[in-house]
């Protein structure tokens, strides 16, 4: 009976676990898909992948926030303002100074074995894609931790398959499709005062001041010194990206209450939705970050499917893209709706998830498949996070001989529904 309990025990605080590290919002770190995919359609083969992803696991960035929580909590210390909890704190805050401050935005270690492992998984799931020497092309986002992505990927890809024939970049003119506007201006443009209604009462919930007090001795002194909203937020954010690296022994789940946590992760949850979701606060000029990537993906795959070679397009780029790319495809999975458009922002998170959406190394894949039989309609389907996608895409069986079921669709198709929402028909 002990030893039943004890398992019990385990495997709550597992789940428990695992939820707090959901709530890390785009800080959750690349969960290894288990999913089994949908056998291809009899005589279907894949023969092209085409993909984007984001970067791995990062250091929080900036360095700047590292620096102001140190510095706070070094100063309330000397003032002997901290309580225990505070000074343990501290001593964390001090360690994440010296070593995470100088790396602040680099790619972390489990970035780089996070594109190790999906591009492991990808030869091995589609392995006719990348026999001999198929060509595969791969173009990253100017951003350093991109590019290092896309070598780790790549470094993967040659240890499976040394005779690929790769081609690699990293240049301003393709940012053009990966990454194409200015996030503080989509920002800007979201911040409606529809939005700042909803906003408020989301963080009615979020109240910074039970952790302040268990921070700090005095509380006189954090309402004439501290910023608690401010501090709140930092370490949210900072505690979040620990989960990144592994190598730092410590984290900050012992200033969080499953319900602190909690309400803090819904504001955040609703406030990407806001800025890159299909939200009807505003002009949704988040959208319009995914459009040219959604246009490139479709002509790309043109061209590869008028050669039929065996091939891949590798592109990696930032959260700011995988978030509206996702709700322009308008993909289901589960409860999880990416596309859908709802003013409910309490109750957002139970079809709209952010971590489930953008972890680090999120990554989309069209996988395309191509009959042995001539005269046969090319297949395509969509993985999002290496997980199989259910979409918008109809099949009209009146007019043509064959539709396949979900989660293959025909290009045909697919390519008429989603060339209207590139070109915002």
């Amino acid at each position: 009976m002990k030893k039943i309990l004890a398992l019990l025990l385990t495997m709550a605080i597992s789940g428990f676990a695992q939820d707090r590290l959901q709530m890390g919002s785009n800080y959750y770190a690349y969960p290894t898909p288990t999913a089994k995919y949908t056998k291809a359609p009899a005589g279907y083969k894949p023969f092209y992948v085409s993909h984007y992803g984001r970067h791995g696991s990062r250091f929080h960035q900036p360095a700047d926030h590292y620096h102001m929580l140190y510095n706070t909590l070094a100063k309330a210390d000397s003032a002997g303002k901290l309580t225990e909890l505070g000074k343990s704190l501290l001593e964390r805050a001090k360690f994440l100074n010296e070593y995470a401050a100088p790396r602040a935005g680099d790619l972390t270690q489990l970035g780089v074995a996070q594109h190790q492992g999906i591009a492991k998984r990808m030869v091995k799931n589609f392995p006719e894609v990348f026999k001999n020497d198929a060509y595969i092309e791969a173009f990253a986002s100017t951003s350093v931790r991109c590019v290092v992505s896309m070598a780790a990927f790549l470094e993967e890809l040659r240890a499976q398959r040394p005779k690929l024939d790769i081609h690699q970049e990293s240049g301003k003119y393709l940012m053009n499709f990966i990454s194409p506007l200015d996030f503080g201006k989509i920002i800007n443009e979201s911040n409606t005062p529809a939005w700042q209604k909803e906003n408020e009462k989301l963080y009615s919930h979020v109240n910074p001041t039970r952790m302040m007090n268990a921070i700090f001795n005095d509380s006189a002194y954090v309402q004439k010194n501290i910023d608690a909203g401010d501090l709140f937020s930092k370490i949210y954010e900072i505690g979040n990206s620990l989960q990144g690296s592994p190598e730092i022994e410590f984290s900050f789940d012992d200033l969080w209450t499953d319900e602190d946590l909690t309400a803090r992760w819904h504001a955040q949850n609703a406030w990407w939705y806001s800025v890159l979701g299909n939200h009807p606060f505003a002009q949704k000029q988040g959208l319009e970050n995914a459009r040219p990537l959604l246009k490139n993906f479709l002509d790309v795959a043109d061209k590869v499917i008028a050669t039929g070679n065996p091939s891949a397009t590798l592109r990696f780029g930032h959260d700011t893209v995988i978030f509206p790319f996702a709700v322009l495809l308008q993909m289901e999975n589960g409860t999880q709706k990416t596309g859908i458009e709802t003013a409910d922002m309490e109750n957002l998170h139970k079809v709209w998830r952010d971590y489930e959406i953008t972890p680090m190394a999120a990554n989309t894949q069209f996988v395309f498949y191509k009959s042995t039989k001539k005269g046969d309609p090319i297949l395509v389907k969509v993985l999002h996070n290496e997980i199989e996608q259910t979409l918008p895409v109809t099949c009209d069986a009146t007019t043509v001989k064959y539709c396949p079921a979900a989660p293959y669709y025909r290009w045909d198709d697919f390519r008429e529904f989603y060339g209207k929402i590139a070109n915002k028909n």
